[in-house]
């Protein structure tokens, strides 16, 4: 396993800055942790809280770019539906989110085809309108982005010792 290690100081700065920095805070550290990349081997020196934070950092920051189509695209489907993401983030009380990776999943299996087919940047664009049943999901993952960022930071205020070894100084 890999050690994340967090200074105190600097989460009590986070925490007193915003939600977002606290949550990234945590990201970080367990990006740094394993060389700074999200890899297969990388993945398998965290625990499973720190893998769903980190799966959780790829979907926001796919969705709140480029959407669901933009996180399918880029191959991340398998990575959302054959992990335990959904389970996990029922745990930690965010069951809109698992409804929302569920309803994904139904619409990947649909266009899946279109989905992980290399294409042109034009193509690319072209998908957004060739699958207009994104939209809902990306609409409501906008939608309920800041509550659903407040409840991991909740999440990971009330487990710290599942994300991070809090040290005083280094």
């Amino acid at each position: 396993m890999s050690e994340v290690k967090i200074l105190e100081s600097e989460i009590a700065s986070a925490a007193e800055e915003s939600m977002d920095a606290f949550v990234d805070l945590f990201v970080e550290a367990t990006l740094q942790s394993v060389g700074g990349s999200i890899t297969a081997a990388s993945m398998q020196l965290l625990t499973a809280d720190q893998c769903t934070l980190l799966a959780w950092h790829i979907l926001h920051e796919e969705v709140m770019d480029g959407g669901f189509v933009q996180l399918l695209y880029n191959g991340y489907g398998p990575f959302f539906f054959q992990n335990p993401f959904r389970q996990m983030m029922r745990k930690w009380g965010l069951d809109p989110v698992a409804t929302l990776i569920n309803k994904a999943h139904n619409l990947y299996r649909r266009h899946q085809d279109l989905l992980t087919t290399p294409c042109s940047d034009d193509e690319f664009m072209a998908l957004f309108e060739k699958m207009p049943e994104f939209d809902d999901l990306d609409d409501t993952f906008v939608e309920h982005e800041e509550e659903w960022t407040a409840r991991i930071a909740y999440h990971i205020d009330e487990n710290m010792t599942d994300f991070a070894t809090v040290v005083q100084s280094e």
